[in-house]
């Protein structure tokens, strides 16, 4: 145990109002050693707080409290379509399912020639499962092989087509793609351990993969939150989730591996009418494992 911590959290400055009042009355003298005893203490912060918005019945009734959601998330990020939106809406997120070059430990990149396994096909098919209790307006997909098999099994048996966006598309990775990852580290190795420890400097023929993969998330999300519909469901990879993941928090390429999104993992946000985000679940997996329907 620390003193420091003890004395701070039982010092005066930290009294509930109720024992402040009864020991410290306006017009009575504290005793000398809480004098000295004070004078030797941090300096007192006080903090004003701007009033806090009521809370309207809408609000209340919303039900956000019953479980600790937030009631409102107004800038708590900055608006990714620059315009107001008709309605809020809620965008979940998938990787597609373990490819062909997964398996094989290969630089995948916008390749097309990585598939999805027998492996990857039952990951999407415990996505489509997973995710049958929730309602979809529009399906938005990369049309990249393993990310476009992905989508039409999870979108499988809906009158509406899958939506292909180029902006969905994964970091082309020039000439280290189909690389086993053991011979890319070998034959380019400064090329190679600048992808893996300093992405956002990865650079090839004056590229920066990365840097650009930020531009295209921007893209993606306005094509996505333009569309008509509140309710949307994503399938793309891994380095351009990321993206739209760290554009939508505000963070920059430099924190291109902060998040790590698995095979088959799920990710939702939630949009208000300006346009900003808030992230509620990041990588669901569970029904990876186990059999488990996700409502929100």
């Amino acid at each position: 145990m620390v003193p420091g911590v003890i004395t701070a959290l039982t010092s005066p400055p930290f009294a509930t109002s109720s024992s402040r009042s009864s020991r410290f009355r306006v017009g009575v003298e504290r005793p000398p050693e809480l004098h000295r005893r004070r004078s030797s203490a941090v300096p007192e912060v006080r903090c004003e707080a701007s009033p806090a918005p009521p809370l309207t019945e809408e609000r209340i009734e919303s039900g956000a409290s019953v479980t600790g959601g937030a009631y409102d998330f107004s800038r708590a990020t900055t608006s990714l379509t620059g315009k107001m939106l008709d309605s809020s809406k809620r965008v979940t997120l998938v990787r597609h399912g373990l490819s062909s070059w997964n398996e094989e430990g290969r630089v995948q990149g916008s390749s097309n020639l990585s598939v999805l396994t027998e492996t990857g096909v039952k990951q999407a098919e415990r996505c489509r499962q997973a995710l049958s209790e929730m309602h979809f307006d529009q399906c938005f997909s990369s049309p990249i092989s393993r990310a476009k098999t992905t989508a039409e099994v999870l979108w499988q048996g809906r009158e509406e087509p899958v939506i292909f966006l180029d902006s969905l598309k994964e970091a082309h990775l020039f000439y280290l793609e189909g690389m086993k990852n053991v011979d890319a580290r070998k034959i380019y190795p400064k090329e190679y351990t600048t992808w893996r420890e300093d992405p956002s400097n990865f650079c090839v023929y004056g590229v920066y993969p990365v840097r650009e993969l930020w531009g295209t998330a921007r893209e993606a999300w306005k094509e996505i939150l333009l569309s008509p519909g509140k309710d949307f469901l994503v399938v793309t990879h891994k380095s351009l989730l990321r993206a739209l993941i760290c554009v939508a928090l505000g963070l920059g390429p430099e924190r291109f591996r902060a998040t790590d999104i698995n095979n088959g993992g799920i990710s939702v946000f939630s949009f208000n009418k300006k346009g900003e985000a808030m992230l509620q679940s990041l990588n669901m997996t569970t029904h990876m494992y186990q059999d488990h329907v996700y409502k929100f």
